[in-house]
């Protein structure tokens, strides 16, 4: 059974108490529910595990982000979280896997990441593989689109980095 309905169903179950609660005179009891209903209503369109992972990543615990990672079905998912899915797939794969790391970079871009700043870093991850497959012209174009995204700068110092290594291809060969 697919569990985004047993959390609907969960979550209609809350409100319908909270309403029971403000029907009876129970304010207080009432106003807290209303807060239990509120977190369940959002974690109907978020996956817990999905937010573990990106938990993981900003760890830098690449073996344990794998692992949660491996335990999501991405057809369980929403669309717009399916597209996350595949991008901190591509995330966790781009150390070992490059060519399933492009996949999955361009199969989130595809389903749509909501976020400017995450749209940047998969064109940015998709840019080094590029470059590092000797697809110079496709890594540059990749690069500006990352450029023209990351409206906030909070790719900044990557981006520099890698026009720097673009100018000595080695070092991206290296990487692989």
């Amino acid at each position: 059974m697919d569990t985004r309905i047993i959390k609907i169903a969960i979550a209609l179950g809350a409100l319908a108490y909270t309403v029971y609660l403000f029907w009876t005179s129970h304010w207080g009891s009432g106003i807290g529910m209303i807060f239990v209903t509120a977190i369940l209503g959002v974690l109907i369109f978020r996956s817990i595990r999905l937010i573990i992972v990106f938990f993981r990543l900003r760890q830098q615990k690449m073996d344990k982000a794998k692992i949660w990672l491996l335990r999501i079905n991405p057809d369980k998912l929403w669309k717009s979280q399916q597209g996350y899915w595949h991008y901190l797939n591509g995330s966790v794969e781009v150390n070992n896997n490059l060519s399933e790391a492009e996949k999955s970079f361009k199969k989130a871009l595809k389903l749509g990441l909501r976020m400017d700043h995450d749209k940047a870093a998969a064109k940015l991850n998709l840019a080094v593989v590029a470059l590092s497959k000797n697809r110079q012209r496709e890594g540059k174009n990749l690069l500006n689109e990352a450029k023209k995204l990351d409206t906030k700068g909070m790719l900044k110092k990557d981006i520099k980095m890698i026009e720097k290594a673009m100018k000595n291809p080695k070092v991206i060969r290296q990487r692989r």
